[in-house]
């Protein structure tokens, strides 16, 4: 797969990538050759005429669900993902370079070119009955987010819920989408026993920025309605202010916090941003093109917290920075946190409750 370099640019942000976050499909680090758009003397059709991007579904029939890690700056250490990709088109998204170990641009192909894993929860029962299976919390959203558009065609991250119901296992789960008020019937039994947290994502109020920085993520109003509507079902919401970006979000922490509490959020957390692999290159892009203006602050910003660097990915670093406007954020955050009530944990989940359904007619324990 090849793509397209800085020159390729002004096309792409034309009437192909209308709704898209990315303004490129810059080749992955994997990729021998790129290619560039250049003029060959022929005429080019105008720009309203060209074909938008559409999103393109590939199935993947997995062999295994679970994916295992050992990071300390992780709450977790198994998760699911039931999707690559994510049209949600956020321009900061950290799981981007995961695109170009399939042979994608970490770009456009991102967001337009998504494989689904309906049989994901299959293989999950599979999983889960066998004699070994000790349980553990399973995070979902940690990498693309399950409840982006195309979950409401493959149910694939319902499926997996069901299955996580049925054998009384605990989840965490992250996301930006409201589909997740569709499976309010399976959360809201779940959160009763202590076997479901959810983290809404929300990273501005401002709806005009969310629209250029997360181009098909329900606006941040909306967000705060999903709160709101899992909240009053008995489910533990946590706030995400994730990622805070300086100089361009960072000034709104106060204000996320209080309207995600007002809408029942019970705890929170930020992660800073976050420039792995090609997202740096990608983020820096989009800047140039949407702020121009405010393009260097906001990276000279960035790297303040890095040491200088677009990211500094040692474990302990990676996830807050370091340095002045690190601690600033910081500081700004846990002050407003204590005052709204939102700087204490979500109650605890159970391991406690795990059980193997039985299959088909057995003999009723006595016990």
């Amino acid at each position: 797969m090849t793509g397209m370099d800085d020159s390729a640019t002004p096309w792409l942000m034309g009437a192909r990538a209308r709704g898209r976050g990315a303004v490129s499909n810059r080749v992955g680090r994997f990729e021998p050759a790129a290619r560039t758009d250049a003029d060959d003397g022929w005429a080019r059709p105008p720009e309203d005429t060209l074909p938008p991007l559409r999103t393109e579904v590939s199935i993947e029939i997995p062999r295994s669900v679970i994916t295992r890690n050992a990071s300390p700056d992780l709450g977790f250490e198994r998760s699911i993902n039931p999707y690559r990709g994510c049209e949600h088109g956020c321009i900061y998204c950290f799981a981007r370079p995961t695109h170009a170990f399939l042979g994608l641009s970490p770009g456009l192909d991102f967001e337009t070119r998504i494989i689904a894993r309906p049989g994901a929860a299959e293989v999950l029962k599979k999983h889960l009955s066998a004699s070994s299976y000790r349980p553990k919390l399973i995070a979902i959203g940690t990498n693309t987010d399950p409840y982006q558009p195309i979950e409401a065609r493959f149910r694939a991250m319902r499926a997996i819920l069901e299955v996580l119901a049925e054998f009384r296992h605990p989840v965490g789960i992250v996301t930006k989408g409201s589909l997740i008020e569709r499976d309010i019937d399976i959360l809201a039994p779940m959160a009763e026993e202590g076997l479901v947290h959810v983290g809404i994502s929300v990273t501005t109020l401002d709806a005009a920025l969310a629209r250029k920085m997360e181009p098909r993520v329900p606006a941040p109003s909306r967000r705060l309605e999903t709160i709101r509507r899992l909240s009053a079902a008995g489910i533990p919401v946590r706030a995400m202010v994730s990622p805070v970006i300086p100089g361009l979000t960072d000034h709104e922490i106060e204000a996320i916090l209080a309207a995600c509490a007002e809408a029942g959020a019970r705890a929170a957390s930020w992660i800073a941003l976050r420039l792995t692999g090609e997202v740096a290159e990608l983020f820096t892009e989009w800047l140039e093109a949407h702020f121009p203006d405010r393009a260097a602050k906001v990276l000279g910003r960035v790297r303040s917290l890095h040491g200088g660097r677009d990211y500094d990915g040692r474990f302990g670093h990676r996830m807050r920075g370091q340095g002045v406007h690190a601690e600033l954020i910081a500081r700004r955050f846990e002050i407003a946190a204590r005052r709204l009530g939102l700087d204490g944990p979500l109650p605890p989940l159970r391991c406690d409750l795990f059980t193997v359904p039985r299959k088909g007619p057995t003999q009723l324990s006595l016990f």
